[in-house]
C-alpha cells in the first residue's frame, strides 16, 4: 500500500477501505477464475454490428478490464438480483419499494452522498446476512436466466470475444457481489469476475463487506492488484466502461473506451482522444440506467424527488 502520511484521517480510511476491498477482490477473483477456466464458454447472445478493432492477437501481457452495469448489461445486476430475491420472498414489498428508490436516486441524482451509499450497502447486506453462500450462488444462476441473459449488449459482448479470440484474459469488474459477477462471467465465457466481497464465517454470510464497495477508486486497485498478481503489463491492457466513476479504472490502462457513456465521462474521453461505443438507440438511450422493474409510478416519483432534492444541495 502507498504511503498515505499525507492525507487528513478521514482521507486515509476512504483510501485504506478502497485498498483492502480491491485486494480482496483481486484474490477472489483469480481463486474463482481457476474455476471458469475449467469450464467451456457459453455461446454469446448476439453478433455485434461492428468489427472491434482491437486487440492485438498473441500478447499474453495484454488483458481486458469491463464494467458491468449499463456497460456489458442493461441496467444494475444487484436490482435485476434483488427482483429475483424479492420472487423469491427473501423480503418484502416494502423494502423492494426502497431499493428501487434508492437505485433511481443513484442513477438520476448523479450523486453520491456518503449517507445514501451507506444506506444503499446496509439494505443490500441486510437481505443475505444469515444466508449460505452456496444457496445465493445457486439461486443467482436463475436469477440470469430469470432477468440478466436477455440484456446483455451484443456490441460489448462481441469486444470482450475479441479479446477471448486474441488469447488475452477477460474480467468483469463490478460493484456487484463477487458472486454474482462471476456467475455472469462464467455464463459469457469469460476470465472471471472483480466484485465487492461479502464477508462469510463457515459459509454464510455474515452482513459484513472486506473493505467497501468495489467503486470508483476501489475498482482502480482491485485492477491494479490482479495485474501485479497476474503479471500483466496495465499500459497493454484495455478497460470499458459507461461512468465517469470509473475514470480512476480507465486511466490505469493504455487502451480506455467508453461505452454507452454517461455526459461526464463522454466530455472526459472526447478530450483526452480514447475510443467510445455507444450500442443504444432512440429511447432505449434515454432510458438505460433506469431499473425498469421500479414501474413507471416509482420512477417517475422517484426521479422528481431526487431531482428536487438535487436543487436544494446545488
Amino acid at each position: 500500500m502507498a504511503a498515505l502520511g499525507w492525507l487528513t484521517p478521514r482521507r486515509r480510511s476512504a483510501t485504506a477501505r478502497s485498498v483492502l476491498a480491491g485486494e480482496a477482490s483481486a484474490e477472489a477473483a483469480r481463486k474463482t477464475s481457476q474455476e471458469l477456466e475449467e469450464l467451456a464458454p457459453a455461446p454469446a447472445p448476439g453478433k455485434a454490428a461492428e468489427e472491434p478493432e482491437f486487440p492485438v492477437a498473441g500478447d499474453h501481457k495484454a488483458a481486458a478490464f469491463f464494467d458491468l452495469d449499463n456497460t456489458v448489461m442493461q441496467g444494475a445486476a444487484i436490482f435485476h438480483f434483488g427482483r429475483g430475491l424479492y420472487k423469491r420472498k427473501f423480503f418484502q414489498r416494502r423494502e423492494l419499494a426502497k431499493f428501487a428508490w434508492q437505485q433511481t436516486w443513484f442513477r438520476v441524482a448523479g450523486v453520491e452522498d456518503p449517507d445514501h451509499m451507506q444506506d444503499v450497502r446496509e439494505s443490500a447486506l441486510s437481505i443475505v446476512k444469515g444466508h449460505r453462500v452456496a444457496e445465493l450462488m445457486s439461486i443467482g444462476e436463475e436469477i440470469y436466466d430469470e432477468y440478466m441473459a436477455e440484456r446483455i449488449w451484443p456490441g460489448t459482448r462481441a469486444l470482450a470475444q475479441a479479446h477471448l479470440d486474441a488469447g488475452q484474459k477477460v474480467w468483469l469488474v463490478t460493484a456487484a457481489p463477487v458472486e454474482t459477477a462471476t456467475i455472469i462471467a462464467r455464463r459469457l465465457g469469460l476470465t472471471g469476475a472483480l466484485g465487492t466481497v461479502a464477508e462469510s464465517v463457515d459459509g454464510v454470510y455474515t452482513g459484513k463487506l472486506v473493505g467497501e464497495p468495489l467503486h470508483g477508486p476501489a475498482k482502480a486497485e482491485a485492477v491494479r492488484a490482479l495485474a501485479a498478481a497476474e503479471g500483466l503489463d496495465l499500459s497493454r491492457c484495455a478497460a470499458y466502461s459507461d461512468s465517469h466513476n470509473d475514470i480512476p479504472m480507465l486511466s490505469l490502462v493504455g487502451h480506455p473506451y467508453a461505452i454507452n457513456p454517461d455526459t461526464k465521462l463522454r466530455k472526459h474521453a472526447r478530450e483526452r482522444d480514447w475510443r467510445l461505443r455507444d450500442y443504444r438507440t432512440g429511447r432505449k438511450a434515454a432510458k438505460v440506467g433506469i431499473p425498469a422493474a421500479a414501474g413507471v409510478g416509482a420512477v417517475a416519483g422517484g426521479t422528481a424527488a431526487a431531482i428536487a432534492i438535487h436543487r436544494r444541495r446545488r
